[in-house]
């Protein structure tokens, strides 16, 4: 018979494995991607822009990527907060539990729209803009949101 060391088993309490830190971080990523990218497409992309696009810069940068940078933020931030110690006080580590599901989702965008999005245009800069300033403004949040915490 197993003898458990607390009401949850053995290793309840204790820090994650640094793989596992990653996943929880990578998987609150990727969660509060899929649920704010859908909430972009169905409250704004699909009812304001429609099958035929933007016409205009203004109109893509208001209706496209400034909400895939709200995403991006949340996506970020979220990935972060759940980091665990003393994981996130590597900031290898911590930006790698933070970005990696952004950069990833980018490079899956690109990568399935090779002919619209190439290194050649427009869609492809801003894209790549909007991404680093995800990160940087979700890890900023992170940063001063971790230095108004109480430990």
């Amino acid at each position: 018979m197993a003898r458990h060391s607390g009401p949850l088993g053995p290793g309840a309490g204790r820090t994650p494995a640094p793989a596992l830190a990653l996943v929880r971080s990578w998987a609150t990523g990727i969660v509060v991607l899929c649920v704010t990218e859908y909430v972009q497409v169905e409250g704004v992309y699909d009812p304001l822009v429609g099958p035929g696009g933007v016409g205009s810069f203004g109109a893509a940068l208001a209706l496209v990527h400034l909400p895939n940078l709200v995403c991006l933020v949340l996506a970020t931030f979220a990935a972060a907060r759940v980091h665990p110690l003393p994981w996130r006080e590597s900031p290898v580590r911590h930006v790698a539990a933070a970005c990696a599901v952004p950069v990833a989702a980018q490079l899956l965008t690109l990568a399935l729209g090779r002919d619209r999005t190439g290194p050649g245009t427009s869609a492809f800069w801003m894209s790549t803009g909007v991404l680093l300033a995800g990160c940087a403004v979700g890890l900023l949040l992170d940063a001063w949101r971790e230095d108004r915490d109480p430990h």
